[in-house]
């Protein structure tokens, strides 16, 4: 049983190793702590470097200056993360780094302009993941059932498949990013601080949550008439929240030893997912209605589907990804967030014209009350090579998002291509992508565009 156990443990991280698209990395950075190997640490790092140009929003500055389009360099993601299988059933887990890092934000609090903080200078390192779990019933034990029970500052958020992604093998450059719908409000940076119970029934897998979301404060903006309430975060001492996601893996088994969720296998698994998950805070929000004031629930329900199928049989034939999915939120009337991810732009106090109402630079309303539609797909291309020096994945994404706040919908693309020099592990991602620019909530958005270009490497 304990070399069955040995060899179950290193083909979880090998296959996780090679599920990047590249064998030559095996385990990565990886320190045996015993001869056999199942008692280890193993650590991974990666950078994901922006280049990239935007058409900004009606009404934005960049620098002090009114500008429609800039070109910007950042550091989207800078991370470090370890786990150690301390024994067969015990594993701590620690994940730190910086996010969002440009030329002229993100930076350290303290002096600004050409001080030693500010800016974009000095970005905070945190965590992002600190949790220990204990396998109950490790697989095999009690016939199809696993069961691992975890605490502390954790991922398993359940909703969808892509709140829980991986950051370092998207499908496309990156998240849609409402998928974390609570991101930096009640969680830190889409993780909260609980309990969660993971494990497998045969092909079913199973995630689940119960937390202690972080404290929000805004003050609702008071209106007279109720159809114009606008919640807004404010959850004074948070009520738990409680989060599921359940799935079942028709044809390959995914890992379940992290929550990180694989955007692109590579052709190196076939599998095929159909999920469920959900999300609920009681009273997360609030509204101010003649200055009486009313807490709302937050409530979000999320059906998914995933595949990824090789065609052929040699490693380096074709192979097709793709997601699709369906949120519904329910965060109180009329809520919506706006946001930019590196967001470089400032509003314009003598702009002439309509603003948007999402604001400056890039921001766009990316969360809120209502639906959204959302399906992304890829290709990789065929080689003749045994082993080519690029591989490209041409991909494409649209989402659909029909918020209470606006009388219109709104639907936006990305289209773009991964250029893969060694997997996922060395790779250079160029991607276009569209969003939404509302200056009146009851008339259909215009539209505007960005360009950026990611060059990502890990171990």
């Amino acid at each position: 049983m304990k070399k069955l156990l040995t060899f179950i443990g290193l083909a979880l991280i090998s296959s996780s190793a090679y599920s990047q698209g590249s064998p030559d990395y095996g385990n990565g950075l990886k320190i045996n702590l015993n001869p056999n190997g199942d008692k280890f640490v193993r650590f991974i790092l990666w950078d994901q470097f922006w280049l990239r140009n935007t058409s900004m929003n009606p009404g934005t500055m960049v620098g002090g200056e009114p500008t429609d389009n800039s070109w910007s360099l950042g550091n989207r993601r800078l991370r470090a993360l370890t786990y150690a299988q301390i024994s067969k059933r015990y594993m701590i887990l620690l994940h730190f780094g910086i996010n969002n890092q440009t030329f002229i934000n993100g930076g350290a609090s303290g002096t600004s302009g050409t001080g030693g903080y500010g800016n974009g200078k000095k970005t905070q390192l945190f965590f992002h993941d600190a949790w220990n779990e204990y396998a109950v019933i490790l697989p095999g034990e009690a016939g199809k059932f696993s069961l691992t029970l975890g605490a502390g500052l954790h991922y398993y958020m359940g909703l969808s498949r892509m709140t829980m992604a991986s950051t370092l093998n998207f499908l496309t450059l990156d998240s849609p990013v409402f998928s974390w719908p609570l991101i930096d409000n009640s969680d830190q940076f889409a993780r909260q601080l609980g309990m969660f119970a993971k494990g497998k029934y045969g092909k079913l897998e199973y995630r689940f949550s119960l937390n202690k979301p972080f404290a929000t404060d805004l003050t609702p903006v008071n209106v007279t008439d109720p159809s114009k309430a606008i919640a807004v975060d404010n959850n004074g001492n948070p009520s738990f929240s409680k989060a599921g996601y359940v799935e079942y893996q028709f044809l390959d088994e995914e890992s379940n030893t992290l929550p990180f969720k694989v955007g692109s296998y590579l052709g190196t698994k076939k599998v095929f997912n159909v999920g469920a998950g959900f999300y609920h805070q009681a009273d997360g929000t609030r509204t101010s209605v003649n200055s009486n004031i009313e807490k709302h629930d937050i409530t979000l329900f999320a059906v998914d589907a995933f595949a990824d199928i090789p065609l052929g049989e040699a490693k380096n034939k074709m192979a097709v990804s793709a997601y699709a999915g369906y949120y519904n939120y329910n965060f109180g009337p009329n809520y919506v967030r706006n946001l930019g991810t590196m967001n470089i732009g400032a509003s314009d106090p003598n702009f002439i014209g309509n603003k948007a109402i999402a604001g400056p630079g890039n921001l766009q309303p990316t969360i809120g009350t209502g639906n959204i539609i959302y399906a992304q797909a890829g290709l990789l291309l065929p080689s003749q090579a045994e082993k080519p020096k690029i591989r490209i994945q041409p991909f494409a994404a649209y989402t659909h998002k029909s918020f209470e706040a606006f009388d219109k919908s709104s639907s936006q693309f990305d289209v773009g291509a991964n250029w893969f020099i060694d997997g996922h592990h060395a790779k250079i991602t160029t991607q276009y992508s569209t969003r939404p620019v509302y200056t009146n909530p009851t008339e259909s958005p215009s539209s505007k565009g960005e360009f950026i270009v990611q060059f990502q490497i890990y171990l």
